[in-house]
C-alpha cells in the first residue's frame, strides 16, 4: 500500500491512516470494519484509536443498517476542515514540485 502525502507528512500510525482514509473517501459512509480494512489496519488497531476519533468529533454516525452503524467524515468539524486544508496544501505543493521538475532545464553532458 502506497503512503498518501498526509500519512507521509503526519506519520504512518493507525490514527492517521483512519483520518486519511476518511478524508479521501468523505462522500461515502462506512462500517468500522470497512474503515479498518480500507485504512490498512486491523480491527483491533481501529478499536484502539476509535475513542480518539470520536473524542475529536472526526466522524459522525450517518445511518444504521440493522445493528450496524455507518460513519462518515464530520466535515462540519473545524478540526476536520483544517485537516482537509492540510491535505489539499500538501497535494498542491507536491504537484507544483513535479511541474517544476518537468520544466527545469536538463543539463547537457560535456
Amino acid at each position: 500500500m502506497e503512503k498518501s502525502l498526509l500519512v507521509e507528512f503526519l506519520g504512518d500510525t493507525p490514527f492517521i491512516r483512519v483520518v486519511d482514509f476518511l478524508i479521501e473517501n468523505s462522500i461515502f459512509d462506512y462500517t468500522k470494519t470497512e474503515i479498518a480494512e480500507n485504512a490498512g489496519i486491523s480491527r483491533a488497531s481501529l478499536y484502539n484509536v476509535w475513542p480518539m476519533v470520536e473524542k475529536y468529533g472526526l466522524v459522525k454516525a450517518s445511518r444504521k443498517i440493522g445493528n450496524t452503524i455507518l460513519y462518515k467524515l464530520n466535515k462540519s468539524n473545524p478540526l476536520v476542515q483544517k485537516l482537509i486544508e492540510l491535505d489539499l496544501k500538501l497535494s498542491r505543493e507536491y504537484a507544483d514540485s513535479l511541474v517544476k521538475k518537468r520544466i527545469a532545464p536538463k543539463s547537457t553532458p560535456g
